[in-house]
């Protein structure tokens, strides 16, 4: 008989392993399968495996590679549940314990051994047939291993042992021979056979209105069905080689056990897979589930509500979930209770101190205006972070730099704002990278603004409050269009207008031009017997030309360089673009905001030349320069009607505006359009590229384009 298992061995176990097809073997397996469901076999095979477990663990205490899934859970007294479950599987465990004894005995090939059990188990579900195998095996691997313990000391299990030819069990474990190897192995396949059960039962646990259709429609087609086959024919392996070691039978193949180790690793690994995107699924559809209440609880037009419950359901409040910057000590979310909060909301990074520091000093400067005081509205920070990258020690030195440089409330930390929190930042309220400052009525809770910045550094904190759309067109209607509020209050160009002084802001360019400009403008000037007080407004995010064009302009006097405020003056003009946009009335100071943003956007130069409070003419580099050089042509008008005018009569009636010339071009920073979610990135660097809007006119008919700079 053991001639004949080695030549089965050899030829079947081959022919399976290494020519079969993989459908035609899951179709073999299928065919095995009826529905369990008509017969109501469902049931929980949790306790079961834990009772395998349990044997194995006690059965083998020693011995290399045996691995408990359930650590401190060893079982001494059996609850009801765990007995009413058993109580009727009792006749097929043991039936199948013998039909693997027997067949192993038998040196039936493995395939075939693994088809005839799947067809006893027929009507169980797929996670029921793993689990009744591991517990016929572990009936098998018990007994042997309970007879090899007792028999030095019990004579019933010493005469057990003896018929069954156990007595080298307990040296083999003690050794370091090749058969202690070889149960080392056994050990391996077990845990193995274990992992795979545990993830086949796993596929039952989560909801199925959370369950991700594709993904558990391939496991329970093919993916489930070849891992019970697998763990089946592991259990197969793991008796024959038991059965080798004690010499019942022979076995031609040493490697049985590592082909089969090594197959279920790779179901395994399959398993895992759709798990994992089976939880993926899940964990996507509660954020989504979330960030809907959200949506419901910030959007529903409600009156007489406390804001608290939409602050505490965007921050999780529970202890210690604020804390005051300054003196980094707890604060509780009663804080904010009746007042307006501005939600601070950015990354870790400092893209620009001056942007902190600017809303700092409007924030110290409000808390001591009597209409807007302390008590009328607070300040707190969310941090955003991606939470698909680990939290480390860098990551927490940029936090506590972050930190230092805010006067007002934060979130303790990063990693408390939900995933559920971020989808409803980024989605609802336009958030991306460039901070917003998000503004919550005291009575309700509900935005009032989305992002009070544009607000703010145009009319400052106080001005601004209570940020609303209604206080915005307020401010704007008693507005016009004068060089106060370009520049709002840079100093000392704010003192220089009171005082009638003629002013001068320039930039972008090439230095060639600059310094053509520049001497153009004074050479004018002495002729015109006027003083002008020359600005160079660069570049709102200055790289090594801007700052080489910079050196220039210090290194011969070529004007002031007011660096604290350039992005300041680039930032109110951004701001007032999509301040006035909001609106369809697209006035006069919607024209000329256009028109300065559109010198910013434009590699040329640009200049603007004013007098006093009202009195201002601008146009592009080449125009202006143009102008200046042909100062003769309109000099004579000056003494009537002032410099200014004059020029600017010059510039309108000059014909230097052609057909040909290409008026505007408007490059804004991404603003809550709808843009692609790809973002590009760098052909030069790698790095991922920021995303601009532009607008141009003329030869491009107002079309809007998309544009990437890294």
């Amino acid at each position: 008989m053991a001639d004949i298992a080695i030549q089965q061995t050899k030829t079947t176990d081959t022919d399976v392993s290494s020519a079969s097809d993989d459908d035609a073997l899951l179709k073999e397996i299928l065919a095995t399968h009826h529905d369990h469901r008509l017969d109501g076999s469902e049931f929980d095979v949790k306790p079961i495996l834990l009772i395998v477990e349990d044997v194995v663990l006690r059965s083998t205490p020693t011995i290399s590679g045996i691995v408990h899934g359930n650590q401190g859970q060893i079982l001494d007294v059996l609850d009801d549940k765990t007995v009413r479950i058993l109580r009727p599987l009792a006749n097929t465990i043991n039936k199948i314990s013998f039909e693997i004894s027997c067949k192993c005995y038998g040196g039936e090939d493995a395939h075939k051994a693994t088809l005839a059990i799947l067809k006893t188990l027929s009507s169980y579900a797929w996670d029921a047939k793993a689990a009744i195998a591991l517990a016929a095996f572990a009936v098998n691997y018990g007994e042997y291993w309970l007879a090899a313990q007792f028999y030095p000391t019990n004579p019933l299990a010493k005469s057990i042992a003896f018929l069954k030819q156990l007595p080298d069990i307990l040296q083999i474990a003690d050794s370091s021979n090749d058969k202690y190897e070889a149960l080392t192995s056994v050990g391996n396949l077990i845990n193995a056979m274990l992992e795979v059960a545990r993830c086949i039962i796993e596929f039952k646990e989560p909801p199925l209105e959370y369950i991700d259709p594709g993904a558990m429609s391939k496991a329970n087609a093919q993916i489930i069905p070849m891992a019970v086959y697998r763990t089946i024919r592991s259990i197969v392996a793991c008796i024959s080689r038991i059965m080798n070691l004690v010499g019942l039978v022979h076995e031609a193949s040493t490697t049985k056990a590592n082909v089969e180790l090594s197959h279920l690793e790779h179901i395994q690994r399959e398993l895992k897979g759709q798990l994992d995107l089976c939880y993926e699924y899940i964990e996507e559809k509660k954020i989504i589930e979330a960030c809907q209440t959200l949506v419901f609880l910030f959007e529903r037009s409600t009156t007489g509500r406390d804001n608290l419950k939409p602050l505490n359901l965007l921050i999780q409040a529970k202890k210690d979930q604020l804390i005051h910057c300054p003196t980094r000590k707890s604060a509780n979310i009663n804080v904010l209770r009746k007042k307006t909060v501005l939600l601070f909301i950015s990354t870790l990074e400092v893209s620009r101190v001056e942007e902190l520091w600017f809303l700092h000093q409007m924030y110290k400067e409000s808390r001591q205006d009597a209409t807007t005081g302390e008590g009328q509205y607070e300040v707190v920070w969310l941090p955003v972070v991606d939470k698909s990258t680990p939290w480390n020690n860098e990551m927490q030195e940029k936090f506590e730099e972050r930190l230092a440089l805010q006067p007002w409330y934060s979130l303790a930390h990063p990693t408390l704002l939900d995933p559920p929190v971020i989808m409803f930042i980024k989605d609802h309220w336009k958030f991306n990278k460039k901070p917003i400052l998000v503004v919550l009525d005291p009575l309700n809770g509900k935005v009032v603004n989305n992002n009070a910045f544009h607000m703010i550094w145009i009319w400052g904190i106080v001005l601004a409050s209570p940020f609303t759309s209604s206080r915005e067109n307020e401010l704007w209607e008693e507005k016009t269009w004068t060089i106060e509020l370009l520049v709002d209050s840079i100093e000392p160009i704010l003192s220089w207008i009171n005082d009638g002084k003629y002013i001068c802001l320039y930039g972008g360019g090439s230095k060639e031009w600059i310094s053509e400009f520049t001497e153009t403008l004074n050479s004018v000037a002495k002729a015109a017997n006027i003083k002008f007080e020359t600005f160079y407004m660069g570049k709102s995010e200055p790289g090594d030309e801007d700052k080489n064009k910079k050196k220039l302009i210090g290194d011969k006097n070529l004007g002031h360089i007011p660096e604290d405020f350039i992005w300041f003056f680039w930032e109110r003009l951004q701001s007032m673009w999509h301040s006035k946009s909001k609106s369809a009335k697209h006035d006069s100071i919607m024209q000329e905001i256009s028109t300065m943003i559109s010198f910013h956007g434009s590699e040329q130069g640009w200049a603007l030349i004013s007098k006093g409070t009202s009195d201002m003419a601008k146009g592009k580099g080449d125009i202006m320069l143009k102008s200046l050089t042909h100062y003769d042509l309109w000099k004579e008008s000056v003494p009537s009607v002032g410099f200014v005018p004059a020029l600017n009569h010059h510039l309108l009636h000059s014909g230097l505006y052609t057909d040909m010339h290409h008026c505007n071009r408007i490059i804004l920073p991404e603003s809550a359009a709808s843009l692609p979610a790809e973002r590009a990135v760098c052909a030069e660097c790698g790095r991922p590229m920021d995303t601009y809007i532009m607008y141009s006119c003329c030869s491009d008919h107002s079309k809007l384009g998309i544009i990437n700079h890294a």
